[in-house]
């Protein structure tokens, strides 16, 4: 598979709303918790698995290349002003070319659609997390303290960001 180069489009891209019933969509969120319990103990790991991504108030994209399950996302309502990101994860395959900024940018604009006013998140601090800390930070993306139901961890790094109206 090609790379694309820093400032080079991804390919294209379907986003389907999911109901997480489909075999790919299911490995890739078993993928995901597994890489989550492989990098934080299991009292840190506040991933959702497919119950919990299934609850109200969650709605849930797969992102597509042709037939092939690309990466996947979350959005939580945390009340009428707040949003969480949830379960985002890019297929091993489609690593490096986009897919997680075209997802993050996907899910600030349903947000900023829903009328929220912010955004938040929860996400590992050791290495295997820093490339998302990277996605998020140049997205807007702050650090912060704990929100919700969240406590401090030192597995956790919080972040936030404010939406613009639409």
């Amino acid at each position: 598979m090609l790379r694309c180069s820093a400032g080079v489009s991804p390919p294209p891209l379907r986003f389907i709303l999911d109901d997480l019933s489909g075999a790919p969509t299911r490995a890739l969120i078993a993928r995901h918790l597994a890489g989550m319990h492989a990098n934080s103990p299991p009292e840190s790991v506040h991933a959702f698995d497919l119950g919990r991504l299934r609850e109200p108030g969650v709605t849930f994209w797969s992102v597509w290349v042709g037939g092939e399950i690309a990466g996947c996302g979350g959005l939580r309502i945390l009340d009428a002003e707040r949003g969480e990101l949830k379960s985002m994860r890019v297929a091993d395959a489609f690593l490096g070319l986009g897919i997680g900024r075209a997802i993050l940018d996907h899910l600030v604009a349903e947000a900023r659609a829903r009328g929220l006013t912010s955004l938040w998140l929860e996400t590992g601090s050791g290495p295997a997390f820093v490339p998302a800390l990277r996605l998020y930070e140049s997205a807007g993306f702050r650090r912060c303290g704990p929100f919700g139901d969240y406590t401090e961890d030192p597995f956790s790094v919080f972040m936030t960001r404010q939406l613009p109206s639409p």
